[in-house]
């Protein structure tokens, strides 16, 4: 039995309007799709795709990975499903979760363009930050997004995230090293 669980029969978190589960391999047709019709809006944001990043092999591979992660504590992947007909959204990962004395963790999220700004993010992002504070006990969330990405900071700021600084070449980003806004959320700070 997993008491993180909001459904202890299923890995199923219950947000605002939003289910956010583990991903399985039956999603894979779900997840192609979207991703493919998607790739215009989330390619901007994201290290650059594989030659196959869409293959079944690959995501069979991502599916491995995110389960030893889970297996390990070391992430916990979820995608956002929209609770009244189970659609795909997009998916909010906790990730590089870090015990002892730091107890922090990472959290990375994307949506499919058809469901930009209607708030399926933001419930993820808030259900998630409830996750790895009140279930993992974790102290710190951190994030980061790069300077021209508006919509991001802006969905951070308003749950609650900090500004930190800038981190220069700090993730590499379709093919280049960018700068990164970095943010973190104090298991003691007001969230919103």
């Amino acid at each position: 039995m997993a008491l993180w669980r909001d459904d202890p029969e299923e890995d199923i978190l219950f947000g605002q309007g939003i289910k956010l589960r583990a991903p399985v391999l039956e999603d894979y047709d779900a997840w192609a799709k979207l991703r493919g019709a998607s790739r215009a809006h989330t390619e901007p944001w994201e290290p650059a795709w594989a030659v196959n990043e869409l293959s079944k092999g690959a995501f069979r591979r991502r599916i491995a990975r995110y389960q030893a992660d889970r297996q390990s504590g070391l992430g916990y992947p979820f995608f956002i499903v929209r609770r009244e007909d189970d659609v795909l959204l997009g998916a909010c990962n906790l990730n590089n979760v870090r015990r002892g004395v730091l107890q922090a963790a990472d959290i990375g999220y994307w949506v499919g363009s058809p469901y930009v700004r209607k708030g399926y993010t933001r419930a993820a992002v808030k259900r998630v930050l409830c996750f790895a504070f009140d279930s993992l006990g974790l102290h710190r969330i951190e994030a980061a997004c790069r300077p021209e990405n508006h919509a991001s900071r802006k969905l951070l700021e308003g749950v609650g995230f900090q500004f930190e600084g800038r981190s220069r070449s700090f993730l590499n980003i379709a093919g280049e090293w960018r700068d990164h806004d970095r943010f973190a959320l104090l298991s003691t700070d007001e969230r919103k």
